[in-house]
């Protein structure tokens, strides 16, 4: 049986594949809110932004591996059945996803970029459904393959590699 080239096939590329999605996922909002919510982009937001994105991609990281990432998991079981094509798997996994990501980030965010106030709530309520969309479509158009991409890349590496010392074991 041939393995799937497109996703993590262990937990080292399962890590490199989850920072490739959550890297390109939190630069990208955390540059979409902060430029929305300072209304504009110079070099003082640009600054802001790249204090927050580490901040973010590592809450980004343990949430999505330690919780939401689980949680997805588990539904995509729930809705899909073993006949379900490879897209109709991942666009399951990135809807369950993505929802749960961008409402905790929403809040996560919000609360970090102005405080925990009585307006946290009403922000989160206007943001959210914003963010939601935005995050679906990026995830699903370029984001996820990107990602996939990269794994594409590194199991064909992988293979030639396994491929050429094999060549040489049998030569030998």
């Amino acid at each position: 049986m041939e393995q799937e080239t497109r996703l993590p096939r262990n937990g080292k590329e399962g890590a490199l594949y989850g920072v490739i999605i959550c890297a390109l996922t939190a630069l990208f909002m955390t540059t979409l809110n902060t430029t929305l919510g300072v209304g504009k982009f110079d070099g003082e937001v640009v600054v802001m932004i790249l204090k927050m994105f580490p901040i973010m991609l590592v809450i980004a990281m343990i949430l999505e591996s330690v919780v939401i990432g689980r949680i997805a998991e588990k539904l995509v079981g729930k809705f899909t059945a073993s006949t379900d094509s490879f897209n109709a798997k991942i666009l399951f996994r990135i809807l369950f996803t993505v929802i749960g990501m961008s409402a905790c980030m929403t809040l996560i965010g919000g609360i970090a970029g102005n405080g925990f106030s009585s307006e946290t709530f009403s922000n989160w309520l206007t943001n959210w459904p914003r963010n939601f969309l935005i995050v679906l479509i990026a995830e699903s158009l370029v984001i996820q393959p990107i990602a996939r991409f990269a794994m594409v890349k590194l199991h064909a590496n992988q293979d030639k590699k396994s491929h050429a010392a094999m060549m040489i074991k049998n030569n030998v």
